[in-house]
């Protein structure tokens, strides 16, 4: 990435509240829960620490902006499972391999515990990192770190809150049978 690119973002409601979305050129760097100017310190500290440079700018028409909106639209609506939004992924090579697994080893419906997911990365005595990655993720609902609970069974920690992430969790029961578009 040229880091002296731009990020575009933009603030939106959803059933659950005000989200984020925060992009560039390449991708969508960040989906979060609650509004711009709320988040803005995160944002400056979260810059700084991957060196992006980029000036943040308000453009709710950018192409990842409006694409990201639109599929957490018909996500909300019942309509989407999956997410095509291409994402541009700012962390450590083993928060990127949780993140993945995430995307790819846990549907819509669905919940894995951190060992489960640490398992599924063959890095089964890493649960306390995946943890630690998991609650890092910087793309609210898209990687769906809402979908992993812990090994009791039990709700845990969740950026959005654990409100937010049981009723995501809730919502996805209810349509985990519906047929989608993608």
């Amino acid at each position: 990435m040229n880091h002296r690119s731009f990020l575009y973002y933009d603030t939106f409601d959803t059933p659950l509240g005000a989200m984020t979305v925060l992009a560039n050129d390449e991708g969508v760097c960040r989906i979060d829960f609650g509004h711009y100017e709320d988040r803005l310190a995160s944002y400056q500290s979260w810059k700084k620490k991957h060196f992006l440079k980029g000036e943040l700018v308000y453009d709710p028409e950018h192409k990842y902006v409006v694409q990201t909106k639109h599929e957490l639209s018909e996500y909300f609506a019942g309509n989407r499972k999956e997410f095509t939004v291409p994402l541009n992924c700012y962390g450590t090579d083993f928060q990127r391999k949780v993140w993945r697994t995430l995307l790819h080893d846990v549907p819509f419906g669905e919940t894995r515990s951190y060992k489960d997911i640490a398992a599924a990365m063959l890095s089964p005595k890493a649960i306390r990192a995946v943890g630690g990655a998991v609650n890092q993720n910087p793309f609210a609902i898209v990687v769906p770190c809402h979908r992993v609970i812990g090994s009791n069974g039990k709700l845990v920690g969740y950026a959005g809150g654990v409100e937010k992430k049981q009723n995501l969790l809730n919502f996805e029961k209810e349509y985990h049978s519906v047929p989608h578009q993608t």
